[in-house]
């Protein structure tokens, strides 16, 4: 027997195959990465809309921004855990089934949409206003100014704040596979916990730190050369 049949045991006959190490790495990683496009997507069109409409706004709007500040403050501060159980007939209408990792992406999605846009908001708060106003002087348009200012100029803080919340949805996916969403989360808690083979928790728990570390050390770079 090698020392890492002694040290995993219970890790080594279930590497690959169903429900297997390798195949809970692929899946958190696939509910990682859709996560992150759709409510990337959907969180930075929010953020922009949140700082544009805000009073001080290029297109202040406030009947606008209190409703849509208020719906992201309430989907916030829903506990990812009450979402999910929420969201399950959503879910199921929309993927046509509650489990798995694909059926996962529904409430990870809705989840993360309204943390990203807050974050993506206070991002763009630290534009400098008077670049804003040069740029307002110049004649841009509100477009022109979101893509030639706003987003140019806060970059290096939106690949920050895109770290953080990718980190955050790590957690989530693993918080999602508790309750059959798959992924590590599910091998640490449905084989792992249940079986008390622990052993296969401290390895799940291993690859979602080695994910994590993995997700914060190429974005510090990539925001370092955008910030330079």
């Amino acid at each position: 027997m090698s020392v890492i049949e002694k040290i995993f045991p219970n890790v080594v006959p279930i590497w690959s195959g169903d429900n297997g190490v390798v195949q809970a790495i692929e899946q958190t990683l696939y509910m990682t990465l859709w996560t992150a496009l759709a409510a990337g997507i959907l969180g930075l069109l929010l953020g922009i809309l949140l700082i544009l409409t805000d009073e001080d706004g290029l297109l202040a709007n406030r009947p606008f921004y209190f409703i849509l500040d208020k719906v992201v403050n309430v989907l916030r501060a829903i506990p990812f855990i009450v979402l999910l159980a929420v969201m399950n007939p959503v879910t199921r209408a929309i993927v046509g089934t509650g489990i798995g990792p694909t059926a996962a992406l529904v409430p990870l999605i809705v989840g993360t949409a309204p943390f990203f846009a807050r974050q993506v908001q206070n991002a763009l708060l630290t534009v400098d206003p008077g670049v804003i106003e040069a740029a307002e002087a110049m004649g841009l348009s509100p477009l022109g100014i979101i893509f030639r200012v706003y987003l140019r100029e806060g970059l290096s803080e939106l690949v920050r704040v895109g770290v953080l919340t990718i980190i955050s949805v790590v957690g989530l996916t693993a918080m999602a596979g508790a309750v059959g969403g798959g992924g590590l989360g599910n091998l640490a808690i449905a084989i792992g916990y249940q079986r008390y083979q622990n052993d296969v928790i401290w390895v799940a728990l291993i690859f979602i730190l080695v994910i994590v570390f993995l997700v914060q050390f190429v974005g510090d770079i990539i925001a370092r050369k955008l910030h330079h």
